[in-house]
Order: C-alpha cells, then sequence, then structure tokens
C-alpha cells in the first residue's frame, strides 16, 4: 500500500450515500490514499445494536460498499472489507471491556441519547459500543482516524483505552490522531440539522437529476430573500454553503456580488448550484451503474479485504493476548 501510516474508518451500512457522507468524509478519504495504507470497514456489527431487519442489513452492506466504491475508494489501493469478516474486531473488543470501567460508558453522549429515548429496548450492545469501535481503530494500529466533529468523544475515548493498556499491560497500541476534513459537517435541506436519511432533508450522491432538482429547488436559503430585488447575505445561506464545496472560486465571487447587488436571485443561485453539482455527482452515478454490471467484483473486492484485514488483526490480537498473560512464551 501507498503511504506507509495507516487509517481506518468505519461506514455505516444505512443505506444510499449522501452529499453530507460524501463532502463530508468520502471525499477526504479518497484523498488520504496517496498518502496513508487506508482500512475502510462497513460497521456492519456497530449496525446491530439497535432494532434492525436482517434482510435490509444485507441489501444495505453491499449498497454502502457500492457507493463507496463508485465515489472513489479503490480496492486496489486501500483495504475495503465488512467488520463481521474479520472475527478479531468481536475478539479485541472483549479484551478492551475487561480493562475499561463502566462509568466511562454510561457518560458517552449517543447512549444517553438513545436510551433516554429508548429506555426498554436499550441492549447490551449499545453500552458497549465504543469499545468496539475502540477496537475497530487499536486492531489495525492506526496512526490517524478521519472523522467528523460529531465523533469527536468516540475518538478520544479510543484514546484513553489505548492509554489504559498500554500503562497496564506494556506499550503497544499508538493513540490514534484525528483528521477532520473540509465540510465536516453539512447541514440538511432544512438548513436547520445535520444532513440524514433519517430526517428526510438530503441529496443521494447516486439520485436521479431530476430527482436531485426537485429537492434543491425548494431548499432553504436566506429568509431575508423575500423577493429577487431584496439583497441577501450568501455568509448565511445554506445553499451558498454548498456552492462552497462544488463551485470554483471565482464563480462563487460572482453569485456574492449577485446575491448583496440583488441582480441574482435565489432560483439562479440552485440553478448555478445544481449544475456544478452534477459535474461531481455524474461521474459517481455512472460508475456505480458499471459496478452494478459486475457483482464478483464486489465480492472478490471483499473476499481480498478480509484477507488482508483478517492476517493484520491477528498479529495484533495475538500480541495483545500475550501482554495480558493470555499466551505463554
Amino acid at each position: 500500500m501507498i503511504g506507509s501510516k495507516r487509517i481506518l474508518s468505519g461506514i455505516q451500512p444505512s443505506g444510499t450515500i449522501h452529499i453530507g457522507n460524501y463532502f463530508g468524509a468520502i471525499e477526504n478519504w479518497v484523498r488520504l490514499m496517496n498518502e496513508y495504507d487506508c482500512f475502510f470497514t462497513i460497521v456492519d456489527l456497530h449496525a446491530i445494536t439497535v432494532q434492525y431487519d436482517p434482510q435490509i442489513l444485507q441489501r444495505r452492506i453491499r449498497e454502502a460498499v457500492l457507493d463507496n466504491i463508485a465515489a472513489g475508494l479503490d480496492p486496489e489501493r486501500c483495504t475495503i472489507f465488512v467488520q463481521s469478516h474479520v472475527r478479531e474486531h468481536t475478539e479485541l473488543c472483549w479484551l478492551l471491556n475487561c480493562v475499561t470501567p463502566l462509568g466511562e460508558l454510561g457518560r458517552m453522549t449517543q447512549f444517553k441519547e438513545k436510551s433516554e429515548k429508548e429506555r426498554e429496548q436499550v441492549t447490551a450492545g449499545l453500552l458497549n459500543y465504543p469499545i468496539l469501535q475502540a477496537a475497530d481503530i487499536l486492531l489495525y494500529r492506526a496512526d490517524a482516524v478521519p472523522v467528523g466533529e460529531d465523533q469527536a468523544q468516540h475518538l478520544e475515548f479510543t484514546r484513553e483505552v489505548a492509554r489504559r493498556f498500554n500503562t497496564r499491560f506494556g506499550d503497544y497500541f499508538p493513540e490514534p490522531k484525528t483528521l477532520i476534513g473540509r465540510g465536516a459537517r453539512i447541514m440538511g435541506l432544512d438548513g436547520e440539522k445535520k444532513m440524514s436519511k433519517s430526517l428526510d432533508n438530503f441529496i443521494a450522491v447516486t439520485e436521479e437529476p431530476e430527482a436531485i432538482w426537485e429537492k434543491l429547488r425548494p431548499a432553504k436559503t436566506d429568509e431575508a430573500r423575500q423577493r429577487k430585488s431584496d439583497p441577501g447575505n450568501p455568509e448565511i445561506c445554506n445553499v451558498f454553503s454548498y456552492h462552497k464545496l462544488v463551485t470554483p472560486e471565482t464563480d462563487r465571487q460572482e453569485i456574492i456580488a449577485g446575491c448583496t447587488g440583488a441582480t441574482i436571485g435565489c432560483i439562479d443561485c440552485k440553478k448555478i448550484l445544481f449544475a456544478n453539482l452534477m459535474k461531481v455527482l455524474d461521474p459517481i452515478r455512472q460508475r456505480k451503474k458499471e459496478l452494478e454490471s459486475k457483482p464478483g467484483f464486489i465480492t472478490d473486492a471483499l473476499r481480498a479485504g478480509a484477507e488482508r484485514a483478517g492476517a493484520f488483526a491477528a498479529e495484533t490480537v495475538w500480541a495483545a493476548k500475550k501482554r495480558m498473560g493470555l499466551i505463554s512464551d
């Protein structure tokens, strides 16, 4: 692999990816393949900590692989695999369970939020979710992890787990650094909350152009602009935040001048955005169609990824067990 340093990132099998996923994470992962030895895993074991449909989960796992490869992750330049296909993830999770105080798990934001909403349905898996996430990262002794701002707490937890293990059993696990790319937090079309499929405020990366325009046309803009003749402020406009992702700087300056000078209307601004967004998304949509016609390619890529990840993971678990006194000299 290209880089001497290593990164790992987990991909949720939550259905088709949206532009928040792409610009907030995947675009950065594609660049990182030139600098690091990259491991990308579909975290299906995390997906079963809440209620789910097994058949839908299988479909979503494959969809996640298709979308991410179509968006630029190259199995020839990085390691892509399904988390549950490498059994050492759960084995290291148990070992790390035994060095993690219970109180720390109860303070994790994700657990507190979900346990308050679904108190009777909370599983032990949800409580231990952060330890499995730490195991995912430490299993490959990652030097860094590309994350969104909302995952910063989990990465700090991983560093604490590594620190605790190293203090007790000898220095072994590196404390991974945080890599946050541009567009780390992409707001939804409503301009109120982060882009999310569950909130239906998203644009899917592989949607057809007509469907994307139908979503983009009513997207929230600067509320001060009720008509074209009203001057606006692009810096508080959610649609303009998307321009920062796909529109060249010189064109953005023209939009700013037109918006503040009331010569460009919101619908004109959205049409320019749509055209520039299609320049990014059209190749991804075409690549996905090509991949769908080659089902064996995905199967082979995942098998090769699991073999490489498994070999690396087995070494890590063996070394961790030896330090913990589970394997004799």
